[in-house]
């Protein structure tokens, strides 16, 4: 994980020497044949960063000189092949290879063939958030449709090209390159297939990403800890694409209901970012009213949560009166489903999390918390709009649901939900179902609220304690992102990521998922499991901000265990720079440095 902290590193240091690409035209300079024709042109507002592999991981058949495809190369094909692997195939057994960029990236790989036996060669590109997914099969296909399939792993159908293709045959040219892609990978395999020979050049991965700074930092005496922190920071910066995506292999998409961890955790580490008005703009085009976004009503719940707590972080008012009617005509929408008596109608389905979602009364009563807390939070934009009258109708609405309360059927994700609205006391919330069985139950989205609600009821030595557990077996097992699910039982027997699977142990990525998450179509990248980030920032750190945009903030640090923690916050008006060690006697001292604009106030 010291890898991944420097690879972060250098991102920083990338964005701090590389200015950001605009998204207009303007400055460009374009070839003399364009002239001034520039219609329906725009610039990418991405970075893109070659990678060469760390390791081989595996070799197949005739594979000769796999060294030199870890050296950097020329990024350019010559007629004497120097410094080529060699590949040889035949029609009985292709010359494969699988390749590890020592960390999950999102973006395509890029090719470089020299000589060989024929003009173009057909190459097998398998890209894998795990080494066994680079020999897994596409789950519409069968062991006989597939050729290159030497490792054995004929039983598994669970692989996708769904959202992003990841296991294609490309037409790769004698003397040239190609870049195949985009998905979300850490590992290459290629199988050189039929009767040839191929000197290959290169085999790189094209890095494509958010060329930000990261403006909120977090180190203690945990290291473990500290490792968690950085890589909730990097699953959520990859998923910072063109807008903020769920995964960068499956779920390339914009799901407002997922993306509210993800929000949070850009408001700490990233600041106010474009990528978050980009996203909340699009998506309620896509869906406008009377439509759920993405036609789930919890999901439009969210919508009211996260734009108030984004205008808590940095009083973007003009953002908000932008969306004055959408906000207040989602309020008007949600009036006409809730009745007098409490009872509301809003769909006919309901929607935590997916591991909930075997749990019908604790999903009931964890949404209409969820509604509760959106109303709430919908009070407050209304009344900051200057619109009194919706204001009191959140009050009236949330008032007819607190007639029927009901009960979380031991389910953590209600309890939570439930200790955030007010509908149940924390340190209830928490004795009763949070804490027994510590990080059993927890999950990799709404882990982040079970967190929360524990905040509430003062247990941050047991919340630490708990991201530890959880979130630090994901890394137990490889990861160096936090994934779309996880369950600690999950690890009993099971070998990690980045190797083979052992004889007598099961798959960690192949053998486990469920839902739309099967095996590996589960995505190893989810914005949605980086809470621990933003909770660490705001709890550990104990920054609580008591006015809009950053205005005053209050900071009480929760230690727990740690002898020290420090780090920086982002504001509208620069970095808080903040550091605590605790004393021999207990206690904690605290330095805190704020910028110009912001007032500290000190527990």
């Amino acid at each position: 994980m010291k890898k991944l902290a420097l690879f972060v590193s250098c991102c920083l240091a990338l964005a701090a020497c590389k200015p950001q690409a605009q998204p207009a035209n303007d400055g460009l300079i374009f070839p003399l044949a364009f002239g001034s024709d520039t219609v329906g042109m725009h610039q990418d507002k991405l970075t893109r960063v070659y990678i060469t592999p760390k390791k081989v991981r595996w070799t197949q058949g005739g594979v000769e000189h796999t060294e030199n495809l870890l050296d950097v190369s020329t990024e350019q094909a010559d007629l004497v092949n120097a410094s080529t692997c060699l590949m040889r195939s035949t029609n009985d057994e292709p010359a494969s290879v699988i390749l590890d960029f020592g960390r999950e990236l999102h973006g395509a790989i890029k090719l470089v063939a020299g000589s060989g036996s024929a003009a173009f060669f057909n190459v097998r590109v398998r890209l894998g958030e795990s080494l066994s997914e680079t020999c897994s099969e596409l789950a519409s296909s069968k062991p006989a449709d597939v050729p290159g399939n030497q490792y054995g792993q004929s039983s598994k159908y669970s692989a996708t090209n769904d959202h992003a293709a990841r296991d294609m045959v490309v037409c790769l040219p004698r003397y040239g390159q190609i870049e195949v892609g985009n998905s979300g990978f850490r590992f290459v395999r290629l199988d050189l297939l039929g009767n040839a020979t191929m000197h290959l050049k290169e085999t790189t991965a094209v890095f494509r990403y958010r060329n930000i700074p990261y403006l909120g930092t977090f180190r203690c005496s945990d290291e473990r800890l500290n490792q968690i922190w950085t890589t909730g920071a990097y699953t959520v910066h990859l998923n910072m694409q063109e807008y903020i995506w769920d995964g960068i292999k499956r779920d390339r998409i914009i799901w407002l209901g997922d993306m509210h961890p993800e929000t949070s955790t850009i408001s700490t580490v990233f600041g106010e970012e474009e990528s978050f008005y980009a996203s909340l703009d699009l998506a309620t085009k896509q869906y406008p009213l009377p439509q759920w976004l993405n036609g789930m009503s919890a999901y439009s719940m969210w919508y009211l949560i996260m734009q108030y707590d984004w205008y808590r972080h940095f009083g973007n008012m003009d953002f908000l009166k932008k969306h004055q009617d959408y906000i207040t005509g989602l309020v008007d929408l949600i009036d006409t489903k809730v009745d007098e008596d409490g009872s509301e109608h809003l769909a006919a389905s309901r929607f935590l999390d997916w591991p909930s979602s075997p749990n019908a009364p604790g999903v009931e009563a964890g949404y209409r918390a969820l509604l509760c807390w959106a109303l709430q939070d919908g009070e407050k934009l209304c009344t900051l709009l200057g619109d009194e009258a919706r204001a009191k109708k959140c009050t009236e609405i949330e008032g007819r649901l607190r007639k029927k309360v009901l009960p979380p059927n031991k389910l953590k994700q209600a309890a939570a939900l439930m200790a955030i609205a007010g509908l149940m006391d924390p340190e209830t919330a928490s004795q009763d179902f949070l804490l027994p069985g510590g990080p059993k139950g927890f999950s990799t989205f709404y882990g982040y609220y079970m967190l929360e609600a524990l905040a509430k009821a003062g247990h941050y030595e047991e919340a630490m304690d708990i991201i530890s557990k959880f979130w630090g077996g994901m890394l137990d097992v490889g990861a160096t992102t936090f994934w779309e699910d996880f369950d600690l039982d999950w690890t009993r027997d099971a070998g990690h990521i980045d190797e083979f699977t052992p004889e007598g142990k099961k798959d960690i990525h192949g053998d486990f998922g469920g839902y739309c998450y099967v095996g590996f179509r589960h995505s190893l990248c989810h914005g949605w499991a980086s809470g621990p980030t933003a909770w660490m920032s705001e709890h550990v750190l104990g920054v609580e901000i008591l006015e809009p945009g950053c205005r005053k903030v209050r900071i009480t640090p929760h230690l727990g265990k740690l002898q020290w923690a420090e780090g920086t916050y982002p504001t509208p008006y620069g970095q808080i720079k903040i550091r605590h060690e605790k004393q021999a006697d207990g206690s904690v001292k605290s330095s805190v440095k704020a910028p110009r604009g912001v007032k500290v106030v000190k527990k």
